[in-house]
């Protein structure tokens, strides 16, 4: 699948490109990603134990979903990272992104995900509640979304 030439994956970045979309990805946040968490351990982190979904631009990775889904006793599914390069916001990458996601967690019968947005990123919030995520709980200056699959009547 492709969004203007863009291709779609699904876990297949190195550490070392996890690592430098993180990088160029830090200072789109509200906070800078790089003044919260170490880049290199949180590159290895999701190399090692996340699920990533992944839009490349030819070998450049400009979009990134993150998820754990390695809950062995319950079937919830949380997404630690979504970033998509400045230059290609707007495009429908993360909603392509984030729909790769919640399909992968319907298709392994996951019940719920779960995700924590800082309070004033209003672009990501009326992202995932685009893409029916309830908001919930607040924590610190973060909000609380999970997105459950509808229930059939």
């Amino acid at each position: 699948m492709s969004i203007a030439g863009v291709k779609l994956r699904t876990k297949t970045a190195s550490e070392r490109e996890i690592l430098n979309h993180l990088s160029e990805c830090s200072n789109s946040f509200s906070s800078p990603l790089s003044n919260r968490v170490n880049l290199i351990s949180y590159a290895k982190k999701i190399f090692e134990k996340a699920i990533t979904f992944e839009a490349w631009d030819e070998d450049n990775l400009v979009g990134l979903i993150a998820a754990y889904f390695n809950d062995s006793k319950r079937p919830i599914g949380y997404i630690t990272h979504v970033s998509v390069l400045p230059e290609f916001e707007g495009t429908g990458i993360g909603s392509q992104l984030l729909l790769n996601c919640i399909n992968y967690a319907v298709q392994q019968d996951y019940c719920e995900i779960r995700l924590e947005v800082n309070k004033l990123d209003i672009k990501a919030i009326n992202l995932y509640k685009k893409h029916k995520f309830a908001q919930g709980d607040e924590r610190d200056n973060n909000i609380i979304m999970r997105w459950k699959p509808p229930r059939i009547i």
